[in-house]
């Protein structure tokens, strides 16, 4: 987000500011949980969240409660991305699905809800792309879209 100076506001501009932004509600924002990876983990995420696009699968950039560099998100519902997860337990199994998509690896589980669940392989940091049931019309688009951030800001290898 890009803020330029600007000048200063009466006020009653102020006390109509302060009205209009008490009756937004704050149930519209999505939630998510955040990460708490080791300190080099932690870089790489922040490197990550700076080069994130603004705008995935047509979507403007969201982000979701609480404020955080490991978590970002787009559009609403939103597509949530979650950087320094905890390897998944199914990355292991010889049946576990997985996609290429431009250069980068990701497991993909289908959640009980509908929901789709994608989480890089063999990157230096587990990142995970939650697309909710309601926006898995267009495959893979927002996968294209994080995919050059992602290559970007976490370096191939095996995360801790």
């Amino acid at each position: 987000m890009t803020f330029s100076p600007h000048r200063l506001v009466g006020l009653p501009t102020v006390a109509l500011l302060i009205t209009v932004a008490g009756c937004s509600s704050a149930d519209d924002s999505s939630r998510a949980a955040v990460p708490g990876p080791g300190t080099e983990v932690t870089t790489l995420c922040r490197n990550l969240d700076r080069a994130l696009p603004s705008t995935v699968d047509g979507q403007d950039r969201r982000d979701p409660e609480p404020a955080s560099a490991l978590t970002a998100g787009w559009g609403d519902p939103a597509i949530i991305l979650r950087c320094g997860v905890d390897r998944p337990a199914d990355m292991s199994e010889t049946n576990a699905d997985g996609v290429d998509v431009n250069g980068v690896g990701w497991l993909l589980q289908e959640q009980d809800d509908g929901d789709f669940r994608f989480v890089t392989t063999l990157r230096k940091a587990y990142v995970e792309v939650t697309i909710p049931k309601d926006r898995t019309d267009d495959g893979m688009a927002p996968l294209v879209d994080l995919g050059p951030a992602i290559k970007k800001a976490v370096p191939e290898g095996i995360a801790d």
